[in-house]
């Protein structure tokens, strides 16, 4: 579980016991319920990580629910849109091993996160992540109910392929941007696990992997 679950689930624990110990039944029940949620809400489960280094991992749990031809600084390619039912982890992780370099945070809206205006009207942090094989994007994008996106990464940082990143705060949305020449291998309506679903095979990765980061890639935890 991540600290927030803590932040989140240890004050209505906290007064559910003393509604409990004044027999305050109906009042203890909700707050301690309230209190299991966040704490299953802000679980953090170890994944694994794929070995083939073609791999583009999910950055996300949930439901695929976009696949879409989409231009990017101009260059061709296809953007990926995972739903995040509020049951889902919430963890984000890195799809594929390089460098941050960006962090861009942008103010917005916050409608629907299975509205399609979403990916450009609302709240959202935008990560771009320069890789062996080139640069690509992803978003962490509020919802109706998620009103924030929280990053645990910096503009300079190294990632490995599967490492966290960060997390969205209850139901949202998370977009990847892919070139062109990546083998989409899931469609919609499919579930995902985030670090350990592979949406995609990018051939280029791999020719272009030195020794190096390999080695860090399997020496590196889930």
């Amino acid at each position: 579980m991540v600290k927030e679950g803590y932040y989140f689930g240890l004050p209505p624990l906290f007064f559910g016991g003393i509604t409990l110990a004044l027999h305050w039944w109906i009042t203890a029940a909700v707050l301690i319920a309230i209190a299991a949620f966040c704490f299953s809400f802000f679980r953090d489960p170890d994944r694994a990580i794929p070995p083939d280094t073609e791999a583009v991992v999910s950055p996300a749990d949930g439901r695929v629910v976009v696949i879409t031809d989409e231009e990017n600084a101009g260059r061709p390619g296809t953007r990926i849109s995972i739903f995040l039912a509020i049951w889902n982890v919430h963890v984000n992780r890195t799809p594929l091993t390089g460098t941050i370099t960006q962090v861009k945070y942008l103010p917005g809206k916050f409608l629907a996160a299975w509205n399609p205006k979403a990916s450009t009207q609302n709240e959202q942090n935008i990560f771009t992540l320069a890789t062996p094989g080139g640069e690509i994007e992803f978003k962490q994008i509020a919802g109706l109910i998620a009103r924030r996106v929280v990053s645990w990464k910096k503009t300079g940082e190294a990632v490995i392929r599967g490492e966290r990143i960060g997390l969205v705060r209850f139901g949202s949305r998370v977009d990847i941007w892919l070139p062109k020449d990546a083998e989409i291998s899931v469609k919609v309506g499919d579930s995902v696990h985030g670090g350990s679903s592979v949406l995609a095979r990018w051939a280029v990765q791999s020719s272009n992997f030195t020794s190096d980061v390999a080695l860090a890639e399997a020496g590196r935890s889930a």
